[in-house]
């Protein structure tokens, strides 16, 4: 196999995404929902597409809540919320429905957000939030890193590589190495 370099993997740090998350106005639709949109994304780890294909029905609350989604290789699996965010989805839920489908983070119509859709909402929070954390300034932010952010902050919360495995969906546990490397050189 080729050599290669292999780099860090990027994530947010703690006040950058407590900067994200207080970004978006939410005294508007759109500001809320982005705000559960942001919250989910960064607490579950969710793969863009994941997170724009979840339903109203994909979220149970009740003891235990989690979100059910199916992922690469169409494999189905749970990931836990925690208190905040079972919360905010709580509320959420209680908006009135934008179109006629289930989908949990609609578009302005009521479809499903696209990854352009995704990617302007991340870019227009990440601007708002620089202003409060300016390391902000010059990152990209994707839903990628948003899921790299939710896997280092189980790591550095003591949490065993394999379950952080499941929780993203991982097909080994060795693909959590990276996580592992990253938190070494820090």
């Amino acid at each position: 196999s080729k050599r290669f370099t292999r780099t860090l993997v990027q994530f947010l740090t703690r006040p950058e995404v407590e900067a994200l998350l207080a970004a978006p106005d939410q005294r508007t639709w759109f500001g809320r929902r982005d705000h559960a949109f942001l919250l989910v994304a960064v607490q579950t780890g969710l793969r863009v597409s994941e997170m724009t294909g979840l339903t109203r029905e994909d979220v149970v609350l009740a003891a235990g809540a989690h979100v059910r989604v199916t992922g690469k290789g169409r494999k189905e699996r749970c990931t836990p919320l925690a208190r905040p965010t079972r919360e905010v989805l709580k509320v959420w839920l209680r908006e009135p429905r934008r179109g006629t489908g289930s989908v949990l983070f609609p578009s302005a119509k009521g479809s499903r957000l696209t990854i352009h859709g995704v990617q302007y909402l991340l870019n227009k929070h990440r601007q708002t939030a620089s202003r409060l954390c300016p390391s902000l300034t010059h990152k990209h932010v994707t839903v990628h890193r948003l899921r790299h952010t939710a896997a280092m902050e189980l790591l550095q919360a003591g949490v065993d590589r394999a379950v952080i495995a499941l929780w993203l969906g991982h097909e080994s546990v060795e693909t959590t190495q990276i996580y592992l490397e990253a938190t070494l050189r820090m």
